[in-house]
């Protein structure tokens, strides 16, 4: 997929943007038609790691979820192919994004581009199946314990299947924080020095941002997400450290000389 050049007019630049968003448009759609049919298979593999919080099938010994009404299973179906398709291309969507944004670099900051989006593509990825494999299991028995000695959780299939959704979501986007953190050193945005010596800031506020981002709002599931985040700040800084160790010297020579002034 070509890259426009540096220097367009306004139009152009719109024209290009447009023509982006079309080809990630077009993409998706496809994605979500075919996925359509696929949703009962998709919908139990999104249930396999809470299916024994759930009721069972007589007939198929599979994991059930209970729908109020037609629409409401049509709409869930709808809500699996589109997380499907998302997931699906994201690498074209990624791409497009960053390929849109490209120009603006110094040519010594382009050769950064390939490695941004196989990591960007990379961490959203690790992110969803960290939340798949670790996260949605605790969290959902930490809140249907919840009921215990008042009544039963009746699991109905919109709220179920929109809550599965937003974790993977939300943990996928939460990984990029690594590629966040890297590049705020790059771009002299805060120096490595200052990431470092605010790591108590930090910490508070990636709790603020694991309580907010967090769709169930339950301990469990934002300390479990805290902690995830913490490994991936200081291992982005440990990273960082070993990859830009001479511009995180002259940063922190930069940082020196306008303290002595």
């Amino acid at each position: 997929m070509p890259i426009g050049p540096a220097r367009m007019p306004l139009f152009d630049h719109l024209g290009e943007l447009r023509m982006r968003l079309v080809r990630i448009v077009a993409c998706l759609a496809v994605a979500v038609v075919v996925f359509y049919m696929a949703t009962p298979t998709m919908g139990q593999f999104l249930l396999m790691p809470i299916a024994e919080f759930l009721p069972e099938n007589p007939a198929t010994g599979l994991a059930s979820l209970q729908a109020i009404d037609p629409f409401e299973a049509f709409a869930v179906r709808f809500q699996i192919s589109l997380w499907a398709g998302i997931m699906a291309t994201s690498p074209v969507i990624l791409w497009q994004l960053l390929a849109f944004f490209l120009p603006a670099l110094k040519p010594e900051e382009r050769k950064w581009f390939i490695p941004t989006f196989a990591a960007a593509v990379f961490l959203f990825i690790f992110g969803t199946v960290f939340c798949y494999c670790i996260i949605l299991n605790p969290a959902f028995q930490w809140l249907t314990d919840q009921a215990m000695g008042l009544g039963y959780v009746a699991p109905r299939m919109s709220s179920y299947i929109d809550i599965i959704i937003k974790f993977e979501l939300g943990f996928g986007f939460a990984f990029e924080l690594p590629l966040i953190v890297f590049y705020l050193v790059i771009f002299d945005v805060i120096p490595y020095k200052k990431l470092r010596g605010s790591w108590r800031t930090v910490y508070v506020a990636l709790m603020i941002i694991c309580a907010v981002i967090t769709p169930d709002a339950s301990p469990v599931t934002m300390l479990l997400m805290f902690a995830a985040m913490i490994v991936l700040y200081e291992g982005s800084l440990l990273l960082a450290r070993l990859v830009l160790g001479r511009r995180i010297k002259a940063q922190n020579e930069a940082l020196a000389a306008e303290e002595d002034e």
